[in-house]
């Protein structure tokens, strides 16, 4: 059972907001008749999310319906070629302290959802042949095992003994949140014994770590699969190939090696005679990565570009019903739009208005396209998209959009270089110039990245409902501008990314409506390292917020889960030029430093050392009493984004009640749960 609203909007008390419903996930039947979406919403302790599978109406007709009531929830869910559910959800079993997700069942015909097989490990990234009753997952097994059975009694030892240790014999050894090992992903087939009972098939034993993060597709007979898969590179490094899998044998050939670039996300054809991708081109100190379409034809074995020479990254890529061509998403101009491109042409833009697309499904006649629509005017919704006309008809779910306490606006401004730097501003109701606000900058995170669509964990409006304007900016490295836009800031973190800051907000407190000499900065990620940045560059703003950010950049590319990455633009020159921990003692503006000891995208480490170096060096330190204007909010079991429902409030009110302390010059009670 909601809340009920305390009233005005749900971003006025932070209980409402976080008690919104949010859908996630979207499939669409073979036929096209039936569409499942995902909605989660808050459990009766308010602590965590559960989630259940909802049914659309494809024609916009009748309300949605709700499927499955499992009390643990449900995810992932695909049809299957006969019509049928599956889905994935982790429920209690007998003697299982710790279940895992298994794979279940529910019949096209209606009746009780059933389990189809469950592992010890978990089963996940479930994929279903179009026209034959095969399906594909993922499953976690142990390097050491020999087969299936061996990996569960090689769990069960590890269990009874208590023992948590790995043996790493490669890199990487963490991922954003989670250690990696001892046991490596594997590609497993679904298919009935005699009796009737589906069993796991591993058609990669050998796979190592080659299937960890990474996707897949299946042709519509199901005989193969077409994923991608890492190899090993110079430096520690890794790098994303494209090879077919025979679901019979087993047996593996490389489709697309690309020694210059990464290619991931495939998707065959309808007619399973080529396989579209997006490859993504190594960096280097000098050259920012290029996104594109490939396209490989199995008839001939030749790899092909796609739309070439267009200026925009795609970031999610299918086939139109017939195999004529691609549907494909892209961010352009602080919108993520769908592009309908014929294989050997450009694309052509499908929506018009400033929304951002994802989960495009098209259905089998090809008449339409099924999507989740979002901007920072709504939250994800399922809607339904012609494809002649781009027409979008929001389809009947089961919560209405929650009403905004501001309005959102554009403002654009000019960089040094010339060029236009654009942002989105979210302005309280009764702004005006005989009441103007307070602005916060919110710089997002990456870099290589847009404020483009909704987020539920950074979420504007929340301080809009506190009377702030908050100005959602764009500057270089942000993606759907083109690649001169990107390669402006690129190994120049310091120079294009900040002054392009300072323009757009230069233009935004020029307007009636702001109030100049009450201002703020935040950010987290990439956004946090621009807060740290800010701090050490001007002393324009009266306080600022660094979540999980990078202060010492020879300290955080040699230890962050996927430091590769980063040492292709991170040479020793840009570390020196770019980093904010140099800058400490220009520090004079008060800080909230944010971080949790779970993040390994940008470890503990830079926050730890961040803390003591305001306390210890900055122009604003401790006095000799230990006292400080700065702050340091830790989560001890949190990552990158503070997920936890509780956590998420606690992390509002410690920003608010800094922010209103140092702009406004108010006190702001923090929650006493914090102790």
């Amino acid at each position: 059972m909601l809340p009920e609203l305390h009233g005005g909007t749900p971003f006025d008390e932070l209980d409402d907001y976080i008690a919104l419903p949010r859908l996630a996930g979207l499939a669409l039947s073979v036929d096209g008749s039936r569409l499942i979406c995902g909605r989660a919403v808050l459990d009766d302790t308010g602590t965590e999310y559960v989630s259940s599978l909802w049914e659309f109406d494809p024609q916009g007709r009748r309300q949605a319906r709700r499927l499955t009531w499992g009390t643990t929830g449900e995810s992932g869910a695909t049809f299957a070629f006969d019509g049928d559910i599956l889905f994935t959800a982790t429920r209690s079993v007998p003697g299982e302290d710790s279940p895992q997700p298994a794979l279940w069942r529910l019949p096209a015909d209606g009746g009780e959802a059933s389990v189809v097989c469950r592992r010890g490990s978990g089963v996940s990234s479930v994929t279903a042949a179009r026209s034959a009753p095969t399906f594909v997952a993922h499953t976690p097994v142990m390097a050491s095992a020999r087969g299936l059975e061996h990996d569960d009694e090689i769990r069960a030892a590890r269990k009874d003994g208590k023992v948590t240790a790995m043996l790493h014999t490669g890199y990487p050894v963490r991922h954003w949140d989670h250690d990696l090992g001892p046991d490596q992903p594997h590609l497993v087939v679904g298919e009935s014994d005699s009796e009737g009972a589906v069993v796991l098939r591993d058609v990669t034993p050998s796979a190592g770590a080659a299937l960890r993060e990474g996707s897949m597709s299946i042709s519509a007979d199901g005989l193969f699969v077409v994923s991608t898969w890492a190899v090993g590179d110079s430096g520690a490094a890794r790098r994303s190939t494209i090879v077919r899998i025979d679901t019979v044998s087993g047996d593996r050939a490389t489709l697309v090696d690309d020694v210059e670039a990464d290619v991931h996300s495939p998707s065959v054809s309808p007619d399973g005679t080529r396989v579209a991708f997006i490859r993504e081109t190594l960096t280097t100190p000098d050259h920012a990565p290029r996104v594109s379409l490939g396209l490989y034809d199995f008839r001939t074995g030749a790899v092909t570009a796609v739309a070439d020479g267009w200026d925009r990254w795609p970031t999610s890529l299918a086939w139109l019903s017939d195999g004529s061509g691609l549907v494909v998403t892209a961010d352009d101009g602080g919108r993520g739009p769908v592009f309908t491109i014929d294989l050997w042409g450009q694309p052509v833009r499908l929506t018009k208005d400033a929304a951002a697309y994802t989960d495009i499904r098209v259905s089998a006649e090809g008449e339409f396209l099924y999507a989740l629509r979002a901007s920072y005017e709504a939250p994800p919704h399922v809607v339904r998209i012609a494809l002649r006309s781009g027409e979008v008809l929001p389809l009947r779910g089961p919560d209405a959009l929650p009403e905004l306490p501001g309005t959102l606006t554009e403002i654009s401004a000019r960089a040094q270089d010339g060029t236009q730097v654009r942002s989105w501003l979210a302005l309280p109701t009764g702004a005006a110039a005989h009441a103007p606000v307070p602005l916060l900058l919110w710089v997002h995170g990456g870099p290589l990245n847009s404020w483009n669509t909704w987020s539920w964990r950074w979420n504007p409006w929340l301080l809009v409902a506190k009377g702030y304007a908050v100005l959602l900016p764009d500057p270089a490295l942000s993606t759907g501008y083109g690649q001169d836009f990107v390669h402006r800031g690129w190994g120049q973190w310091g120079k294009a990314p900040f002054t392009d800051l300072m323009a757009v907000t230069d233009a935004a407190v020029a307007l009636p409506e702001i109030d100049p000499n009450r201002t703020g900065a935040m950010g987290g990620s990439f956004g946090g390292y621009m807060a740290n940045w800010i701090a050490g560059h001007t002393d324009r703003f009266d306080a600022i917020v660094t979540h999980a950010s990078l202060w010492a950049l020879d300290q955080f590319g040699p230890t962050t889960d996927s430091a590769w990455y980063w040492q292709r633009e991170m040479s020793p020159e840009m570390a020196v030029d770019n980093s904010p921990h140099l800058y400490v003692a220009d520090i004079n503006t008060p800080m909230l430093v944010i971080h949790g000891d779970k993040d390994y995208r940008v470890p503990i480490g830079e926050g730890l050392r961040l803390w003591y170096e305001l306390l210890a060096e900055s122009g604003l330190p401790a006095d000799a009493d230990g006292k400080t204007d700065h702050r340091f909010l830790y989560f001890p079991d949190e990552n990158h984004w503070v997920l936890k429902p509780t956590h998420t409030k606690i992390w509002y009110e410690v920003v608010i009640a800094f922010l209103s302390e140092h702009i406004l010059g108010e006190d702001v009670s923090l929650p006493e749960i914090l102790g």
